[in-house]
């Protein structure tokens, strides 16, 4: 199956007037996340923790994030995180409110965290202007310490996850999911540091991400969703965050309708929409998240829907997708590896090119 995806794979004019093939930037980048990894766990350590001991010093009674497209699926992972693991209440902005509403709310006990791969979209920008006026401390996470939203904050973390090639972003997402990771159990060890054990297994991680990348089983299921229309993600707590984001790689490079709903959502109606021609991508783990995707899935069944399942072997997926059996806040950063992958390929196998999507720029700046 993998030489069908190759034979889409036409070429398109590089600057120096050579042919690359379509997709070898989002190829490049999804390749380079292992590497990633390891530079943010080993060059970047001190620099997030001394980050996440400012916040543990000011113990915010509340913390914000906001953010746009695929760091606002960061966002939502990171919200995950911060109310589980250190069981503050947790919001995502509405960046309009105050950018085209003029609100002006008071955030004065609050961490207001802007996530921006770019750091260049002026209402992400605006939030943290206003959040800080207010007295809210102010953190910033992007992939380039010099832009605006980084000056704009208080604090800054640099997810460090270099050049991106394509217009999908690929190794910027899992780098930011990283360091809010590293930030987050930071703030939970209370002086920012992580502790041995955590960090130890954080180490595994670029291991099993090379590991998972190596396997082509999402590769050689492209074709089957060469003529669809429109695929529904679904999965909850943790995994929530990666259906989206997984939808929206499809979206913005196949040009298929991606619909993502968490897996208590799906039941309370789109469920009625599933049958066998809306094939269905369910991520779940063995974590309690996962737990209650069994239902989910055993009513996907009854309506005959194409589920294929990315993580555990579970009843009522026709397919699954295997990835690392790892702590339940892990699972994040690697299961959406091979669903980068299914996208990349899904897109050279429809002719189209990844790298760059009709219609879209790198950098979107919204107001």
């Amino acid at each position: 199956m993998t030489e069908q995806v190759g034979t889409a794979r036409a070429a398109q004019a590089a600057p120096d007037g050579l042919s690359v093939p379509r997709g070898s930037g989002m190829a490049a980048d999804i390749d380079e996340q292992p590497a990633v990894f390891a530079d943010l766990l080993d060059n970047h350590a001190k620099a997030i923790a001394d980050v996440a001991g400012a916040i543990a010093r000011k113990k915010p009674k509340f913390v914000v994030y906001t953010a746009r497209g695929t760091s606002d699926h960061a966002a939502l992972y990171a919200a995950y995180l911060t109310e589980i693991r250190l069981g503050i209440p947790t919001g995502l902005a509405s960046p309009s409110a105050i950018t085209v509403y003029g609100a002006r709310p008071d955030l004065s006990e609050a961490l207001v965290v802007g996530v921006s791969q770019s750091g260049g979209s002026p209402d992400i920008g605006e939030v943290l202007r206003v959040a800080r006026e207010s007295g809210a401390q102010t953190l910033a996470v992007t992939n380039n310490p010099d832009s605006n939203l980084a000056k704009i904050a208080e604090l800054h973390v640099d997810v460090s996850a270099g050049h991106e090639r394509a217009v999908a972003a690929t190794k910027t997402y899992t780098a930011e999911l990283l360091a809010l990771l590293m930030l987050i159990e930071g703030v939970r060890g209370g002086n920012g540091t992580l502790p041995a054990e955590e960090h130890a297994e954080l180490a595994k991680l670029p291991e099993l991400a090379r590991a998972l990348l190596a396997d082509d089983t999402a590769v050689e299921l492209a074709p089957r969703y060469r003529f669809a229309e429109r695929l529904v993600t679904t999965g909850r707590g943790y995994a929530y965050p990666t259906a989206r984001e997984a939808a929206l790689k499809l979206m913005e490079t196949s040009y298929l309708s991606g619909l993502a709903f968490s897996g208590a959502d799906l039941l309370h109606g789109p469920l009625a929409m599933a049958d066998p021609d809306v094939p269905v991508l369910a991520i779940v783990g063995n974590g309690p998240g996962g737990k209650t995707m069994r239902e989910v899935l055993g009513r996907l069944g009854e309506r005959r829907a194409d589920v294929v399942a990315i993580g555990s072997d579970v009843p009522g997926a026709a397919l699954r997708i295997p990835t690392p059996d790892v702590d339940e806040r892990y699972a994040p950063l690697l299961d959406i590896l091979p669903l980068q992958r299914l996208a990349l390929a899904l897109s050279l196998t429809r002719g189209e090119n990844p790298d760059a999507p009709r219609g879209l720029k790198k950098v979107t700046e919204t107001l």
